[in-house]
């Protein structure tokens, strides 16, 4: 499945995966963007994300820590 950047909770799924012991809530939104673009099944223009659409995958992230 290619990632984009509407898939919010798919992205978290796989960042929770991939970065297991990073606390989410601390997540600079820098650092987010770049994680999501290095995903290998991302697959979208990094320049069409923006501050609500990192907000939502890190809100996604730290549901998926919670559970």
């Amino acid at each position: 499945m290619q990632l984009k950047w509407t898939d919010s909770l798919h992205i978290a799924e796989e960042l929770l995966e991939r970065y297991p012991n990073v606390d989410a809530k601390l997540i600079r939104f820098t650092d987010l963007h770049s994680w999501v673009c290095g995903l290998d099944s991302f697959d979208d223009d990094p320049e069409k994300s923006n501050e609500k659409i990192l907000e939502a995958i890190q809100m996604h992230w730290i549901e998926e820590q919670e559970e």
